[in-house]
């Protein structure tokens, strides 16, 4: 056997070797159509500090009782808990109150996607007459009475108070309302024992159902619209709203009507009632129901708890910027 034989023996066993340890490789790796959290470009620390100071401040509403955090409870997953929030003088809202929790991760903002970023957020709860029921010119004015704001905004911003800076300080807070660590993404990591088996399996039928087919991306949710009853009709009733019509009310197109921001399933457990008619009060039976009008399936309470399981491993850290005083 002459020495070109052996050459070319050991460049055969040495691509084999390296195809078989690149195939371990990638075998180890969690490949899933759920992405770990990771936080968001960071901002300044001095505007997170006053948008958090501005998402507990009542002067944004006509009365001063009513702040952001009203309907968003930032050691409550994020939301009040109530199918539709208490706005100035006890009105109710009509439309049950998303979390505000990874918000900057969304497509949208609100159910029906009426806003495209953060900062237009904040425009319509101030000026929604169920909620704070206030205008920016009021708002200023009052914001401006107070010198701790005037220095800071002059500090942070070198102007003035105005409309654009309010909504850019409150934006810069809630982008940092990232809940990193959640058991799943740990377990997305590499370790296999930050969920139970419950849980894994309950991922497994999450994926085999098709729930995954709307809640995946690292929102598990969050990155797409669909119609609500896309299988069975939901809003088969004669005393269908306007909130019911989704989409519908922010582009006018037929084939939006009844159709909503898909939410994201981060902190899910957190967050009850479900859907945006706040009509399901326990996880469970928002499963079901989501099998039922979603895809069309009768799913047994055996998977349905371990369903809530794999959901429950969803629930991350609160983030620092709620913690500290940073």
């Amino acid at each position: 056997m002459n020495r070109n034989f052996f050459k070319q023996l050991f460049i055969l066993i040495i691509s084999v070797y390296l195809v078989i340890t690149i195939a371990i490789a990638l075998a180890s790796q969690k490949f899933e159509p759920i992405t770990p959290l990771t936080p968001l470009p960071e901002e300044s620390a001095d505007k997170v500090k006053l948008g958090k100071k501005l998402f507990h401040e009542t002067k944004l509403s006509k009365n001063n009782t009513i702040a952001c955090v009203s309907c968003h409870n930032l050691h409550n997953g994020g939301v009040d808990g109530l199918q539709f929030s208490v706005g100035i003088n006890g009105t109710i809202g009509r439309i049950n109150a998303p979390t505000v929790f990874n918000s900057g991760y969304s497509i949208a903002q609100f159910w029906d996607a009426r806003a495209s970023s953060l900062e237009d957020q904040v425009f319509f709860p101030i000026h929604d007459d169920l909620e704070m029921g206030s205008n920016w010119k009021e708002v200023i004015s009052k914001l401006s009475a107070v010198p701790d704001y005037v220095h800071s905004f002059k500090s942070i911003y070198k102007k003035e108070i105005s409309r654009e800076l309010i909504q850019d300080a409150i934006a810069s807070f809630e982008r940092s309302l990232v809940t990193l660590d959640s058991p799943f993404d740990l377990y997305l990591k590499g370790n296999d024992h930050a969920i139970s088996v419950k849980a894994k399996k309950g991922y497994d039928l999450f994926k085999s159902y098709g729930c995954i087919s709307c809640h995946h991306g690292r929102l598990v949710g969050g990155n797409m619209y669909e119609k609500m009853g896309l299988i069975k009709n939901y809003f088969d009733k004669d005393d269908i709203k306007k909130e019911d019509l989704g989409r519908f009310n922010v582009t006018g197109k037929e084939n939006h009507k009844h159709e909503f921001k898909v939410p994201s399933l981060r902190n899910i457990e957190l967050t009850a009632p479900y859907f945006h008619d706040g009509s399901s009060k326990t996880l469970a039976n928002a499963v079901s129901v989501m099998g039922r009008f979603q895809l069309g399936r009768n799913i047994p309470e055996q998977d349905i708890s371990l369903i809530v399981s794999f959901l429950k491993s969803l629930t991350g850290k609160l983030p620092a910027s709620i913690t500290t005083n940073k």
